[in-house]
């Protein structure tokens, strides 16, 4: 028999799967990894002059909506 904290896992594993769901693994950046920040860091200099990007963030700003998100 297993631990009761295994068991209780497959349980509530079992009830989620009777309601229609399925686990999935996601696998995402570290972004506590230096190799992550310099990678944004590279990417973020090459646009920042780029015509097209200044475009997009200016759309973004003006189509988002974060009234009340302070």
């Amino acid at each position: 028999m297993g631990s009761p904290i295994k068991l209780r896992v497959q349980k509530h594993r079992e009830k989620l799967r009777a309601a229609g769901l399925r686990p999935v693994q996601l696998w995402l950046p570290n972004t506590s990894a230096d190799a992550f920040k310099l990678r944004c860091e590279r990417e973020s200099a090459s646009l920042r002059d780029d015509l097209s990007e200044a475009d997009v963030q200016a759309w973004i700003a003006e189509v988002s909506e974060t009234e009340g998100w302070d």
